[in-house]
């Protein structure tokens, strides 16, 4: 294994040797400047105030797609105006054929890689790391996220408050957009210049331009490369304290007809303790409005990992983030008020984040309430707890980091668990004259009572060569025996595991059908006892060819080998178990992806592979459907055929969700998914209406349907009211 790494490595060095420096991505004008106003404008997307007309605006985009450097084929324009309060950005998306606009839909937070839409990001800290990016669509619709660490920690479920009024007529599509200053954080200072970047993407064309950092090896999210905001002076955040009380209000009805109401209570209360340091307090947190997680068949030995889908956590989430690996992580917050599938109720707590100078700080302490466990489930007797974190990063050179974490989780009987780190990550984009090099490591250790705290470490080192072209990665990493994060998640626990990748994505300019092909030679993973040294895993692929369309479809054919050393037997479905042993087997897969601009776009992937001592038949399929900017359907269907000596079943995974928006302010979904595993339908209807930006009506019914015995049985409705209004002082 040292020698597969150490020839990783070589590989990496010997390639790195042979490129030439790129030419500059810097596009002059690289500023733009901000300019006062001291009247209203009319909020309507239209652009014809007298301030608009006036504003000086830039139109110098290159297109980083197809063609890297060319000039665009539509004109793009971008003005700024602000007053002491708001930021305001007027968007000129002209286009020779606007009736050929790809624009599907109109709902808050809106998947936009599929349409027409207009990107920025704002580095209000000037620290060349960490940003607010907002994207919009010619319909009105909004997404934004938290970009930290260059687009490596990317908080897409981030809901910060501002609107956007967009129109479209025979010259192209315009919007207008509203950013209050106490959505940002930014430095107190008398005269402001912030980092900031464009980004339009002319989807029919698959053109995508930037207005800065246009190279194909750099992003939006690199916000080192992109240019600068002038002329802000003497801003200020209207709001230092912003209240958010709710009321949720509903009825659960079970199988036997036993009917309990619901009534609750509560809210949050930010605090901006300085311009970038915010203190949140919360009582009696609730989360009735989120949609309920996919429901996984687990085929493997290993945990399942769940995105975090609660706004609260998501908030600040960047400020936390602390992980020695993929899929193992210091912090989890959905050990947080989730244990065994139950909710515990959340009784409030604070946080604090944000970021001084060069210092980045999150902290946060949440007391949880307990649950007495009944006659059908002993497991759920859960005491209450308190969890804290304390996450400290500090920005060192140009784009690199160094901190440290500590986890707390202590209950109302005393037992205690207590996990300490620290990490160092080096970046620079400058690597070679403009390539992408990174390297890093991170430890941690846990202190569990009643616990063996000997050999309790968990810890990674890597190092990454990601461009465009070509990308190389390399890490080690490794679990001991006794490491016990019980506020993190580990999928797996007691190894080492070594990784490399080497890809090439070339593009020739013969091929005119092709933007580019993609060739990896190994992506190769092997897992080892800690403790033994004997193999656990081994899993290595080579995808021989795989081709990226101009037209945006994409196909990859891919060749794995894998071993599995199963030590224990265990059950893998529905009291079918894979017995111990040692397993190689091979695997072959095709997966095919359109272009999501089209009205219909769609997935499929197959793959046939040894599976243990059988056979396993792996299909996936998902459609999207566009019928119209209010309607979209998606649904996706997994199945598994699997053949073993002695037995053999079929593992079946169906979800859809059906969305309309009436406006961007208003928008109903319906959302299902059913296994033959749970034998169960999980039912999700929503309506959510945003009475003003920051306020928020929810509507939720949530069924579970069983089918155990073939009939379909209704098991528990859940209806629920919840308002949430915001207010400022």
């Amino acid at each position: 294994m040292k020698r597969n790494s150490k020839v990783i490595y070589v590989v990496i060095l010997a390639f790195l040797s042979m490129q030439i420096v790129g030419y500059s991505q810097i596009n002059k004008p690289d500023s733009i400047y901000a300019h006062e106003i001291h009247k209203n404008i009319v909020f309507d997307g239209k652009l014809n105030d007298e301030s608009w007309i006036n504003a000086i605006s830039i139109t110098n985009f290159r297109q980083r797609e197809m063609e890297e450097g060319a000039a665009p084929t539509e004109k793009t324009k971008v003005a700024i105006l602000y007053d002491k309060n708001n930021l305001y950005i007027g968007f000129w998306g002209f286009d020779s054929n606007p009736e050929k606009l790809v624009s599907k839909e109109m709902k808050r937070d809106f998947k936009w890689g599929g349409e027409d839409n207009f990107e920025f990001i704002l580095g209000t800290y000037n620290d060349s790391r960490n940003g607010f990016l907002f994207v919009i669509n010619p319909n009105g619709a909004r997404a934004d996220a938290l970009v930290g660490n260059e687009g490596n920690e990317f908080i897409k479920d981030w809901n910060g408050v501002w609107d956007v009024k967009t129109t479209i007529n025979n010259k192209g599509w315009f919007a207008e957009i509203i950013i209050p200053f106490s959505t940002l954080s930014f430095q107190k200072k008398s005269i402001q210049n912030w980092q900031i970047n464009f980004e339009r993407n002319i989807r029919r064309k698959n053109e995508q331009l930037l207005w800065q950092g246009y190279l194909r090896q750099f992003e939006i999210e690199n916000i080192s490369h992109a240019g600068t905001l002038v002329g802000l002076n003497g801003i200020k955040s209207n709001t230092n304290i912003e209240v958010k009380p709710y009321i949720t209000t509903g009825i659960e009805l079970d199988d036997i007809n036993n009917l309990e109401k619901i009534i609750k209570t509560g809210g949050e209360a930010n605090i901006n303790i300085t311009p970038t340091i915010k203190l949140n307090l919360t009582v009696n947190t609730d989360f009735a409005q989120v949609e309920a997680d996919d429901a996984k068949v687990n085929l493997s030995r290993f945990n399942l990992y769940y995105k975090e889908k609660r706004q609260f956590f998501l908030e600040g989430s960047n400020y936390f983030q602390f992980k020695t690996s993929h899929r193992n992580y210091v912090f989890y917050s959905r050990r947080i008020g989730l244990e065994n599938g139950a909710k515990i109720p959340v009784y409030g707590g604070v946080r604090l984040f944000g970021k001084i100078g060069k210092n980045n700080i999150g902290f946060m302490s949440l007391q949880t309430g307990k649950v007495k466990a009944d006659f059908t489930d002993d497991s759920l007797d859960i005491k209450s707890t308190n969890f804290s974190v304390l996450r400290y990063r500090r920005d060192i050179l140009n784009k690199s980091s160094a901190g440290f974490i500590i986890t707390s989780k202590i209950r109302e009987d005393g037992r205690k668990n207590i996990v300490y780190g620290g990490d160092f990550n080096y970046t620079t984009s400058k690597f070679l004259g403009d390539k992408n090099f990174a390297f890093g490591l991170s430890l941690a250790k846990s202190f569990t009572d009643g616990m063996d705290n000997a050999k309790s470490l968990t810890y990674n080192s890597y190092i990454a060569y990601f461009n465009d072209d070509v990308k190389a990665i390399g890490s080690i990493t490794g679990v001991q025996e006794n490491y016990n994060a019980e506020m993190g998640f580990s999928r797996r626990t007691q190894y080492r595991s070594y990784f490399t990748t080497l890809e090439f994505n070339p593009r020739f300019k013969a091929v005119d059908f092709v933007r580019n092909f993609t060739f990896i030679p190994y992506e190769f993973v092997t897992y080892v006892d800690d403790k033994t040294g004997d193999l656990q895993t081994l899993w290595y692929e080579f995808t021989p060819l795989g081709i990226v369309l101009q037209s945006g479809d994409e196909i990859a054919f891919r060749y794995q080998k894998t071993y599995e050393n199963i030590d224990e037997s265990f059950e893998i479905f529905q009291d079918i178990n894979v017995p111990r042993g040692q397993y190689w087997n091979n695997g072959y897969e095709i997966e095919i992806s359109s272009f999501k601009g089209r009205r219909i776009t769609g997935d499929f992937q197959i793959n046939y592979e040894g599976f243990y001592d059988g056979k396993r038949t792996s299909t996936q399929w998902g459609m999207n459907i566009n019928v119209n900017k209010h309607m979209n359907f998606n649904f996706n269907w997994n199945r598994n055929y699997i053949e073993f000596s002695k037995e053999k079943f079929v593992v079946h995974e169906l979800g859809g969700k059906i969305v309309y928006a009436l406006n961007p302010k208003l928008n109903t979904s319906l959302f299902g998914q059913w296994n033959n595993e749970d034998k169960e339908i999980i039912l999700n209807y929503r309506v959510n209406w945003i009475p003003k930006i920051g306020s928020n009506f929810y509507f939720v019914i949530n069924q579970l349907l069983d089918h155990e015995t073939g009939r379909y049985k209704l098991k528990k409705t859940t209806l629920l009211v919840k308002f949430v209004w915001r207010f400022t002082a």
